[in-house]
Formats: C-alpha cells, structure tokens, sequence
C-alpha cells in the first residue's frame, strides 16, 4: 500500500469533503480502499499468529466505513479524512479487547489498543483482576518491547477511588481507569516513509500481552 497516495488523496478529501468531489474521485478511492483491504488482511494474518482468537477474521470485517454518521451531528461533512480498522475476535463490531489502526493525514496516523469503556461486568472483572494481579499489568506496561511504542494506559479516570477499593491502594491509579487503552501517534513524514507492513504488525505484537491480560480478566 502506498500510504503517500493515500495521504494524498484523504488530504483532498479534506478540502473538498462533499458528495461531488468524491463521485469524481470514486476510481481513486476504490483503489485505496481496495488496497488497504490487502493490507488490513496481511496485519491480520500476522497478528492472528500470536492471538489466536483473530484466526479467520476477514479483514472487511474489521474495516470501517469512510461515511459519516451525521443524521445528529453539527459537523456535516460527509466523508471520513482517514482509513482505519479494529481487530478482535467479533471484527469491528467486538466488544472485547482489540487492536485499532487508523491511517491519515494532519496528525491522524495513530495505533491504539486495548478496551474502550468497557461494560459494567467487564469492567468489574478488569478491576478485580488489577486487585488480584496489579504486578502483572505493571510488568506488561513497563516491558521495553511495549515501550517502544506505547507510554502507558490512556483516557477518561475516576476522581476517586471506585467503589469498593479503598483510597491507599497501591494500585489506585490503575483502578480508577474507566477504559484500558494505549495508543501511539505516527507524525505525517513517518508515516509516509514507513513499512507499514512491518511496523503495524509489530506494534500490535507488543500491544499484544496487554489485550491478553484484560482478555483473561474478562473471562475470568
């Protein structure tokens, strides 16, 4: 995939984000769209030796649409400024952990992981484990390989300590995380210079342990 045509063309998009720049343009982005298909399919098959709950996914089961949803939105542009896909065992459409790529330009190039607002039970079983097993997930966060490419969880956390944990546990910081998510940003020149079909696979490989963990507290 030639992620500077890509960029290119999403960067027009930009631009031109109506109806009638994108029938013009509709040959170009089948092609894009085509060909991040394939690479969506080559990431998932490396990923799915390491996880084995991705074995069989389709990857137009994990690629998201380019249209908007804008039928209670202010913002009424209608088409998406990036590509991106999530991998995990239901496709995009899982509500377990999973891996999240999204490729575009002005800063949208971005790898993330993990579990976006988890449900109520899932979410009780994650802190439990954290209880349970804090070590674990330090050990997991704090591995070089994981480093590389990701500083730590992300997103949204309590004020306070969660109910039924008390304010001096040492791991109240963990605890107070309502989604269980890391991330890492790719500026537009790397991006465009990067073999993505060595680098996205080995970003998700490293975020990998991770998924395992909330996955295994989820089961419990």
């Amino acid at each position: 995939m030639n992620t500077s045509h890509l960029f290119d063309f999403l960067s027009e998009l930009t631009l031109h984000n109506d109806r009638e720049w994108f029938q013009t343009h509709k040959a170009t982005y089948d092609q894009l769209r085509q060909d991040f298909e394939a690479a969506v399919g080559r990431w998932l098959k490396q990923l799915a030796t390491q996880d084995p709950a991705l074995a069989g996914l389709e990857a137009k089961k994990c690629i998201f649409r380019i249209y908007r949803d804008v039928r209670f939105a202010k913002d009424k542009r209608p088409y998406k400024t990036h590509f991106s896909a999530y991998f995990s065992a239901g496709g995009k459409a899982g509500n377990g952990p999973g891996y999240y790529v999204q490729l575009g330009p002005n800063g949208q190039t971005l790898l993330a992981g993990g579990l976006y607002e988890p449900e109520k039970e899932q979410l009780a079983r994650i802190r439990q484990e954290i209880d349970y097993n804090g070590e674990a997930l330090h050990a997991l966060l704090d591995a070089p390989g994981f480093r590389k490419y990701f500083d730590g969880m992300a997103g949204d956390k309590l004020k306070k300590a969660p109910a039924g944990y008390p304010t001096d546990h040492p791991d109240i910081e963990l605890l107070k995380h309502k989604s269980f998510v890391v991330s890492h940003v790719v500026p537009d020149a790397t991006a465009r210079q990067l073999d993505l079909d060595t680098y996205v696979p080995a970003a998700f490989q490293a975020m990998q342990p991770f998924c395992a963990y909330l996955q295994e507290a989820i089961d419990g």
